[in-house]
């Protein structure tokens, strides 16, 4: 079914307002999560809302932006304490300040330690980009364990993703990619309909590899290999500790606080070209990189290269004219939703 992007955000917004958060904080969490499946990331996207919501009920979650708390900030950097707020609003607040610092010196840097989850990553990017900035956003969960470290059995990180927006004269570069082999979310979601994961990137607790998300749950726990599995996942987990640095590293707020909140630790990053070789030569230099990659002779007949990032920005413009073909179980969670909230959905 196709929805009205625009409807389906003034629901998710109401949904939020009648939990008591303000017009920004919840205009900010509908359109962050809309924008998730403008881009076609349906398991980061509205879906989301309904945890978001039973969190705030249970107490899990908070919706006051006064929960934001500055605790210590330079020209060029702060961290936040977000005290579990909204990840989609504190997120998009850090950006702020980043965007701003890197306009005046160059880089902007801004830790939140104790978000609450902060969705679709690739959702906060073209802001900057469309500023000619590049942003970066890096998160870990420190309260999930769910990826193994090179070599090891036991889960200890989480798929620890990253999100880079990089400016060109044409559609922007939008990568937005997990240090692991797959995500929580695709094995949640692969479990829920029974079926079997496309390759056997789950390693059981006895080191065997499988395609059966139900080795994930078993006693002791199964666990996602590293990006670059068996072969190269040593490279996968160096890039998982950086994330691991960058995040929970730099807000001094981990696995070691012994959290069991569902949250994130995040890092996000602004730079600006023009304080460097400047933005025409950095978009020229991306320009010819671009032209470059897309006159790859393809490896199979008609699939030929794609830019990371153009797919979802193509779609995003079709979602927008002809409404998002929201899956059956985001709608079936949208409407469960607007039930929970006594709240009637329009589709």
């Amino acid at each position: 079914m196709k929805v009205d992007a625009i409807a389906l955000e003034q629901l998710i917004e109401r949904l939020f307002r009648q939990e008591g958060a303000s017009s920004d904080v919840a205009g900010t969490v509908a359109k962050v999560l809309t924008e998730g499946d403008l881009l076609g990331h349906h398991t980061h996207g509205v879906k989301l809302a309904q945890g978001y919501l039973k969190d705030i009920r249970s107490g899990h979650a908070k919706v006051n932006a006064a929960s934001l708390q500055v605790v210590q900030q330079s020209p060029a950097a702060t961290l936040y304490d977000a005290d579990y707020l909204l990840g989609p609003y504190a997120v998009s607040q850090a950006l702020d300040f980043t965007i701003t610092a890197a306009k005046t010196l160059g880089v902007g840097v801004a830790n939140i330690r104790r978000s609450h989850h902060i969705a679709c990553l690739a959702s906060y990017l073209q802001p900057a980009t469309e500023q000619g900035l590049v942003p970066i956003v890096l998160t870990s969960d420190p309260a999930v364990a769910s990826v193994a470290p090179y070599g090891g059995l036991d889960p200890v990180y989480t798929p620890n993703p990253l999100a880079i927006g990089i400016p060109t004269s044409g559609d922007p570069i939008l990568i937005d990619v997990s240090m692991s082999t797959i995500t929580n979310g695709l094995v949640n979601k692969t479990r829920q309909v029974g079926g079997q994961l496309d390759h056997p990137v789950i390693q059981a607790n006895d080191g065997s590899l499988t395609q059966d998300p139900e080795a994930f749950f078993t006693d002791p726990p199964g666990s996602i290999l590293p990006l670059g599995g068996l072969e190269f996942g040593h490279k996968g987990f160096g890039l998982g500790i950086m994330v691991e640095a960058l995040t929970a590293g730099l807000g001094g707020f981990g696995r070691r606080d012994g959290v069991s909140q569902w949250g994130a630790a995040v890092c996000v990053l602004t730079l600006d070209p023009t304080f460097f070789g400047g933005l025409d030569a950095f978009r020229a230099e991306m320009d010819y990189f671009v032209q470059r990659c897309l006159a790859s002779r393809p490896r199979e007949a008609g699939r030929p290269v794609r830019m990371p990032g153009h797919a979802g920005i193509a779609r995003r413009r079709q979602y927008l004219e002809e409404g998002i073909p929201l899956p059956v179980d985001v709608l079936a969670s949208v409407r469960g939703a607007a039930q929970d909230g006594g709240l009637d959905c329009p589709f």
